[in-house]
């Protein structure tokens, strides 16, 4: 089993800064991609960014040059550093990883951007 604990959520206003971490941990053979992903209100999950265990980095249109994306392989840690947050950003965000075959989420951590 692989645990994924979330933390760096909370509330800013409109052009700040939020670090969210996902610290995985557990039965963990080899991790291959490590990603976050949001859902809003009424809305359906999406992909934010993802990263693979060669840092190779995808972005959603919406969130490019804004958000970064990095990973710490010997702490099996995911990291996404928000900046110039917009209220559009407001969602709950969730760590997702693949490990071999296996497909792991975290619990969610809330992002609230207000105007």
């Amino acid at each position: 089993q692989v645990q994924l604990v979330e933390s760096g959520g909370g509330a800013v206003q409109a052009g700040g800064s939020l670090r969210l971490s996902c610290a995985a941990s557990g039965s963990i053979v080899s991790i291959n991609v490590m990603g976050w992903y949001r859902q809003a209100p009424g809305k359906q999950r999406e992909l934010v960014a993802d990263i693979t265990i060669g840092s190779r980095t995808n972005y959603a249109a919406s969130v490019k040059g804004r958000f970064t994306i990095s990973r710490d392989n010997a702490k099996n840690t995911v990291y996404l550093q928000m900046n110039s947050l917009k209220p559009d950003d407001t969602a709950d965000y969730y760590c997702r990883v693949i490990a071999g075959p296996f497909n792991y989420w975290g619990q969610g951590t809330q992002v609230t951007v207000s105007s």
